[in-house]
């Protein structure tokens, strides 16, 4: 016997509330590194990257899940990177400085969740709030200091559901930061060279003591000259690096580099006079910096190896070869590895050994 329309309507009300119902049940809270609860949808098809550190983040654990990039990457990096994220698109950033994204380009991208990783500060809180309340997508914040990497990929791995894989990244990136913690832990003061970062393409930006930019000198054995800034970025003067006179220099510019043996600004510095001038490989993210995430991690490995090269004795091409597999899932060639370790500028020291 047909129903009748007032029951038929009943009816479909029920189911609608039974729905409401079970997407609601099916919502799980997760607590994220500010300590803000977040209501996450059982199952994340597709994951918003907030800025360049985690977007490198989400690409080592979860490439699948990635709805674009931040920024294109450059055509050098793309046989560094696994083969569907190639083409994904670029939608801008959300935070940190030079933001670009806005809330528009944010829903176009049709994500299941939003992720940042870097400060904790109350500006990014806010920043995650305003967001999550415009757009209605969940928005998580992570440590992205380099001592925190484990942590990040527990939680991610927990607000992905990939917990078994984040767990195992976690591992992999604890033993690196312990292998080269317990190398240079007894080094005394006099053995630890005193190292300048270079920014930029005259290398008269630097991250000062404190900055997340340049973690990984203390942490590979070294001293940032660079003391007295109050933990940011800015700028010095040519004298001031003059009066440093570093040890070492570390920069991301090759062109940079190259040319500081002619330069009169730069040529009777110490590091300059003795060849230490290392350029960090850059393919398919800077190992030391630009973004300061856990791209480090293989730089913080190879920072440590050039600065004492007597502690690290383990073939740099097979650690770089196990890092690229486990963290960004392409097998690498001898050619590869070669091209990412690049060559020796001329006059510089020599080699550690292979």
């Amino acid at each position: 016997m047909p129903s009748s329309p007032g029951r038929r309507a009943s009816l479909a009300a029920a189911l609608i509330l039974l729905l409401v119902a079970s997407g609601a049940a099916a919502a799980r809270p997760f607590t994220d590194a500010a300590g803000r609860t977040v209501e996450l949808p059982e199952r994340i098809g597709r994951v918003l990257a907030a800025g360049p550190p985690a977007a490198v983040l989400l690409y080592t654990l979860a490439p699948d899940l990635m709805a674009g990039w931040v920024t294109a990457p450059h055509p050098e990096a793309l046989p560094f990177l696994e083969p569907r994220t190639r083409t994904l698109p670029a939608y801008g950033r959300l935070t940190g400085r030079g933001g670009t994204a806005n809330v528009e380009a944010v829903l176009a991208a049709k994500p299941d969740l939003i992720v940042d990783s870097g400060s904790l500060g109350p500006t990014y809180a806010s920043l995650a709030d305003r967001i999550q309340a415009q757009t209605g997508i969940p928005y998580i914040l992570l440590d992205g200091s380099f001592a925190k990497s484990p942590e990040a990929y527990r939680q991610l791995g927990a607000a992905l559901g990939r917990q078994s894989a984040a767990d195992a990244l976690a591992a992999e990136a604890k033993a690196l930061a312990d292998r080269v913690d317990r190398a240079v832990a007894t080094l005394p003061e006099d053995r630890r060279p005193r190292v300048y970062y270079a920014r930029g393409p005259r290398g008269l930006e630097t991250g000062f003591a404190g900055s997340i930019n340049t973690e990984l000198v203390e942490a590979a054995g070294g001293r940032n000259v660079a003391q007295d800034g109050g933990g940011r970025l800015g700028n010095v003067s040519p004298e001031q690096v003059l009066a440093w006179n570093p040890d070492v220099i570390v920069t991301l510019d090759p062109a940079f580099a190259a040319g500081l043996r002619t330069d009169p600004l730069w040529r009777t510095i110490r590091a300059v006079q003795t060849g230490r001038i290392y350029v960090a490989p850059l393919q398919p993210f800077p190992w030391f910096d630009a973004p300061p995430g856990v791209n480090r991690l293989i730089g913080l490995r190879w920072l440590a190896a050039r600065l004492h090269p007597d502690l690290f004795p383990e073939p740099m091409p097979d650690v770089v070869r196990a890092f690229y597999r486990d963290f960004y899932h392409v097998d690498l060639d001898g050619d590869q590895v070669a091209a990412l370790l690049g060559p020796r500028l001329a006059g510089a020291e020599p080699d550690a050994p292979k």
